[in-house]
């Protein structure tokens, strides 16, 4: 059974784009099953622990023609694709067809056999589960429209972009989230409804025989409280269940598989909420937020009252829904974000291409990509990074956040460092990070070991370079700190 490192590191990859790419560099068609070990083994031996392949769920034809049609679409297909035509669009990796592997990934029994690969070097895998909808051309939506929230006259003339009618010419709703327009390719489950419930628990089992875990889209839409808020008006004819469907849902799962994980799409401060209902991990969009919005010190702020939920959080600077990192936080910050993300407790994702620098945001719907020229700064800088950070200290140590104070009196740029260590045996990793514009200036109170020292050595695994200090000067004074505009120093503390 495939055990995760604690603090572990995530590589997101668009499927469809992946197995594209890897054809291409082997000059032959490839399935998820036949792409070489090599690439498996190179993410291992760059310290990712989990692979979270996005989209390989059977993709929707009704979902594919409300793609090619939508204008806001279409602006961004120009925008990531010039040129770009219709072989190029699919359905939407999160309008839900079938929960079987899509035909263009391969055939049956291929993720089994994918995730055999994957195991023996060490990588779990990682895929979607998107309970708040399917596709409106889901079979279910012939077979078993119970399943679905069905509107009633009343309901489709007060809302009637809520709702599209089927070939029996019942209304279903779309899927919603209450602050956005209706994905209009989808299906609303109810999970008011106990068939629906069990339906959606039958098909993670499912998936929990060929993975091991599952991003869970919008999670906090299926919870009690904020479905009977979006849908209330709708569904009153359903009594309120008395469980939640995740306590449900994680229960069943986590009874076979113990070491299953779940991974929470979640907004709207619901974290804590999905994490005591058995979530392993939640996204940390509030992280990211203040990365890319807040000062240092507010960051610095929302680490120390947030620590007893970090190590449960899913860090990142990019995935698949937000802009590339380098376009959003520019090089130099985005570069400081991530060394912020990759050394505090909790899930480390890292999505493909960013580890290129690559600046264009591809929409989920498309296929193909634009050939981007890598940049070889980023790559070296990220090639560092993850060996650096593959030091059992980031996963198996005690993360304590350091204090650090004026330089010199009326210098107050030391507010804009932000710093911690990892302890782990006889290991000491201690991170500063200058997250502002402007050079910053701090002295940092180091701990001392309590034997009888003669020099304490620091090497900046970033740079190579080792500052060698007298313990006194440091316990009496702090160690300075002097760091450019968003510069790190990653240092590996030791003695003699």
């Amino acid at each position: 059974m495939l055990t995760v490192r604690h603090n572990p590191c995530l590589y997101e990859v668009n499927a469809r784009l992946f197995l594209r790419r890897m054809s291409e560099k082997y000059r032959r068609r490839l399935t998820l099953a036949t792409i070489p070990e090599e690439v498996w083994q190179e993410l291992s031996h760059k310290g990712f622990d989990l692979v979270w392949l996005m989209g390989v769920w059977q993709r929707s034809p009704g979902s594919r023609q409300k793609a090619l049609i939508d204008p806001v679409l279409q602006r961004a297909y120009d925008q990531a694709l010039p040129g770009w035509n219709e072989d190029d669009i699919s359905g939407s990796p999160y309008a839900i067809y079938s929960y079987s592997l899509d035909p263009s990934l391969g055939g049956p029994g291929e993720l089994a056999q994918l995730k055999g690969k994957l195991n023996r070097y060490g990588l779990g895998l990682m895929l979607d589960f998107i309970p708040n909808h399917l596709a409106v051309d889901h079979p279910w939506t012939f077979s078993h429209r119970g399943r679905f929230i069905q509107g009633k006259y009343a309901d489709v003339h007060n809302h009637p972009d809520w709702f599209f009618i089927t070939k029996k010419e019942i209304y279903l709703a779309h899927g919603r989230d209450p602050n956005f327009p209706p994905w209009t390719d989808t299906a609303q489950i109810n999970f008011y409804s106990i068939d629906s419930r069990g339906a959606l628990i039958d098909e993670l089992l499912r998936i929990a025989e060929v993975a091991d875990g599952v991003r869970c889209d919008m999670a906090m839409l299926a919870l009690n409280d904020v479905f009977g808020n979006v849908w209330g008006e709708v569904i009153t004819s359903y009594p309120r269940p008395e469980t939640e469907f995740w306590a449900e849902a994680i229960g069943q799962v986590k009874q076979r598989r113990p070491n299953f994980l779940f991974l929470a799409e979640v907004y709207w401060g619901l974290e804590k909420k999905v994490q005591e209902l058995g979530f392993d991990f939640t996204y940390n969009k509030q992280l990211y937020d203040r990365l890319r919005l807040s000062s240092a010190g507010e960051i610095r702020n929302y680490l120390l009252s947030g620590a007893l939920y970090l190590k449960r959080s899913a860090h990142f600077i990019e995935n698949h829904d937000e802009p590339r990192a380098v376009t959003t936080f520019g090089q130099e910050r985005s570069l400081a974000a991530a060394i912020i993300i990759s050394t505090i407790p909790g899930l480390r994702i890292f999505h493909d291409g960013q580890f290129m620098g690559y600046r264009v945001h591809i929409p989920v719907q498309m296929v193909r990509e634009s050939k981007e020229v890598p940049d070889s700064s980023i790559m070296q800088f990220y090639e560092r990074l993850m060996v650096i950070g593959s030091s059992p200290a980031f996963h198996d140590g005690e993360w304590n956040p350091m204090e650090v104070n004026h330089a010199w009196q009326g210098n107050e740029s030391y507010q804009n460092l932000l710093a911690w260590s990892w302890h782990y045996a006889a290991e000491t990793k201690i991170v500063i990070v200058n997250y502002s514009p402007n050079p910053a200036q701090g002295r940092l109170k180091v701990p001392l070991p309590e034997a009888n020292i003669g020099r304490m050595l620091f090497l900046d695994e970033l740079t190579g370079t080792t500052y060698i200090r007298d313990p006194d000067e440091v316990s009496s004074q702090g160690l300075y700190i002097a760091l450019e505009p968003y510069h790190a120093h990653l240092f590996d503390m030791t003695t003699d």
